[in-house]
């Protein structure tokens, strides 16, 4: 900090600290929550589940661990929200890319995963393994997307980079709650790698715009995912 050159009778003096604001201060917090929670959940989490006997124990067994698993995938699902949250304000403060702006409406192009009322997430006929088989493909579709914004949003490419480890990390964790894992769609290598060159096409004055709509519904899918986890949470209606 740089302090005023006549203010020399105040040298003994220290001068008041300035805080950051709120938001900055969230801001730099939550990459190292996201890290730690990461470190610490559950290894179970993402190891194959044992099959099933005559007895039932290791249909127990698994429901128990799926049930385990929740509360973790929970704040790590809150923490990825309100971390996109916070990269897509970013983007509107830094190159006034926000809601309003005009190109939203022509170039919202891009086929990005979205919670609907047919994936069975909605709390009125809530289908907990269809909804989290939808909720884990999606995880890992948007993982090419996210790279993409790794790589244009250049100032904040540390935090993205940790975006994506974690929204990888998320997608596999639920996967190993869903009845058969063989049922999430993850895209192959050359699908992915067609959107990575469709992306990269576009006009660079277009990059932020797509940067912008990719943090937007990911925040949305990820408010979607917190709800539905919260739900399974709470009512641990996982069935034996």
């Amino acid at each position: 900090m740089k302090f005023p050159q006549s203010c020399e009778g105040d040298r003994d003096r220290a001068p008041p600290r300035r805080r950051r604001p709120p938001a900055l201060r969230a801001a730099a917090v939550l990459p190292l929550l996201l890290l730690l929670l990461l470190l610490l959940l559950p290894r179970a989490a993402a190891a194959p589940l044992p099959a099933a006997d005559s007895s039932g124990e290791a249909e127990l067994e698994e429901a128990a661990g799926r049930r385990a698993a929740l509360p973790d995938s929970l704040r790590l699902a809150r923490l990825l929200h309100a971390r996109a949250a916070q990269l897509k304000e970013e983007m509107c403060e830094k190159f006034t890319v926000c809601e309003n702006s005009m190109e939203m409406l022509a170039q919202n192009h891009l086929n990005l995963p979205k919670v609907t009322e047919e994936d069975g997430c909605l709390l009125a006929g809530f289908d907990e393994d269809k909804c989290l088989r939808k909720i884990s493909s999606g995880l890992y579709t948007f993982q090419t997307y996210l790279e993409y914004v790794r790589e244009t949003f250049t100032s904040e490419k540390g935090n993205v980079e940790l975006l994506c480890y974690s929204t990888e990390h998320l997608a596999r964790t639920i996967r190993q709650m869903v009845i058969n894992p063989n049922e999430v769609i993850i895209p192959d290598p050359a699908t992915q790698e067609s959107l990575r060159a469709k992306l990269k096409s576009d006009k660079t004055w277009i990059e932020k715009i797509t940067v912008h709509l990719i943090l937007r519904d990911f925040t949305s899918f990820m408010e979607k995912t917190v709800r539905a986890v919260r739900y399974l949470k709470n009512t641990r209606s996982f069935s034996a």
